[in-house]
């Protein structure tokens, strides 16, 4: 019997037939084409970083850690071609050796680079996209065991459903990144009063490179992070080994008590929810971008998000706020408020707007249904379109009329995988049955894409 999977929160698990570890797309190809052959189904996953159940694997599980190689690098151009299994962790020093970095990133680098792409990751800044918008080529199997590479010049369709591709149109082996020079960023957090950053998000929004803030439901104080891009050479003023110690042992272990309180006696949540945030101070420094975009999280959680068009923002958050003050609901987990630049990637959650984010969370041990279902309604009452990775209830019904392209993709995916290889119950549900029909041929695929 192989072992249970379990995803980062401990909210997923599978118990696939058998789990390999390819170390080649040749090898990837040949486990595709046997399970096909089998009628079994087959999932990748990467770090086990989503909340949602994308990459569960009914059957077959693919785990990419050996394709972790770092392909080739011009520093000239900025191309960088990776493994799809390369952690995004492990990529940023290899990157910082030959002088470049990603042009963005999220608030977390434990995610490998295909699941970061695959399920619409990105960070916070106004004039920056996801994570996927820096991707210039892949290299993927499909459903038929075909090595197929797509870009902007070659199978352009492919290209721009893959990139947020949700798993469902093959399993990515190899990933072309845009990348940048080096550079450094100046970060400060600042708390202020919820109605101060409400009444000045236009302004903070635009004049800063990446804008980004945290809210505490019960409390009127929010954590405002803002980071401006500096040239390489910058003289840096990082956190100290100690300041970052304390910090993380704070936030990790610190809260992690405190949330264990809270579980025990729900009626403390509120008071310390409060105490959270006042404890929340101000700060400055300045470090290399990967160092700064990215922070550890230990604390676990579950977690939804939603897109929402950008100005809705206030209303949005508005109305969360009245629904915590008016529902007797303990939220132990701040929201986090993030901004994106439009993008032309079919399933992408910031396609075609420039958006507003709304992440919202809770303690892995306390009932969340009630607090994510609202929040889920709240946003999806202002075109939410939830993030691929974590968590939501909709089903291709619900979400069809929220993306231009989705019709579009669920096309390409019926043409590229009719029989289902790489779908699982997640996949059904948000996308729609596959026609479960004759396998498709190299020839047919080669046209459909």
């Amino acid at each position: 019997m192989t072992e249970v999977w379990r995803n980062w929160a401990g909210n997923q698990e599978a118990r696939p037939v058998r789990v390999l570890r390819p170390g080649s797309t040749a090898e990837v190809a040949e486990v595709v084409t046997d399970a096909a052959r089998a009628g079994r189904r087959v999932k990748a996953v990467g770090a086990g970083h989503s909340f949602s159940a994308a990459a569960v694997a009914p059957d077959v599980q693919l785990r990419l850690d050996r394709l972790d190689g770092l392909r080739s690098v011009d520093p000239d151009s900025g191309l960088v071609t990776v493994g799809a299994g390369m952690p995004l962790w492990k990529l940023s020093p290899l990157l910082a050796a030959h002088g470049l970095a990603m042009e963005i990133m999220g608030d977390i680098d434990r995610q490998t680079v295909s699941g970061a792409i695959s399920t619409g990751t990105h960070g916070s800044g106004r004039r920056f996209g996801g994570i996927a918008t820096q991707v210039r080529a892949l290299r993927l199997v499909l459903a038929d065991g075909s090595d197929v590479r797509c870009s902007a010049d070659e199978r352009p369709e492919l290209f721009e459903a893959a990139r947020v591709g949700l798993g469902a149109l093959g399993v990515l082996t190899e990933v072309t990144l845009q990348c940048v020079p080096q550079f450094a960023l100046h970060a400060r957090d600042t708390a202020l009063p919820l109605a101060e950053t409400l009444g000045r998000l236009d302004e903070l929004v635009e004049h800063n490179a990446h804008f980004e803030f945290f809210w505490f439901p019960h409390s009127t104080t929010t954590l405002t992070r803002r980071f401006e891009r500096l040239p390489d050479g910058t003289p840096l003023k990082p956190l100290g080994a100690l300041s970052r110690r304390v910090d993380e042992a704070v936030s990790n272990i610190g809260f992690e008590g405190l949330c264990r309180l809270g579980t025990r006696v729900p009626s403390l949540v509120p008071p310390i929810t409060r105490l959270a945030a006042r404890a929340m101070s101000a700060r400055e420094w300045t470090d290399l971008s990967p160092r700064v975009f990215a922070s550890s999280r230990e604390v676990r959680f579950h977690e939804g998000e939603f897109a929402i068009p950008r100005e809705h923002a206030i209303d949005a958050l508005e109305e969360i706020r009245r629904w915590v003050d008016t529902h007797d609901e303990a939220v132990s987990f701040p929201l986090e408020v993030r901004f994106a630049a439009p993008d032309d990637i079919w399933l992408s959650t910031a396609q075609g707007r420039e958006s507003c984010y709304i992440a919202f969370h809770q303690y892995h041990r306390m009932p969340y249904e009630r607090y994510f279902r609202a929040c889920e309604e709240i946003l999806g009452g202002f075109g939410g379109r939830p993030h691929w990775g974590k968590m939501h209830t909709l089903d291709a019904q619900a979400l069809r009329p929220r993306y231009p392209r989705f019709d579009d993709f669920v096309a390409l995916r019926d043409a590229l995988d009719p029989t289902g290889v790489f779908a699982n119950r997640y996949l059904d549900r948000v996308l729609g049955l596959a026609p479960r029909a004759t396998p498709v041929t190299a020839e047919g695929a080669a046209r459909a894409a």
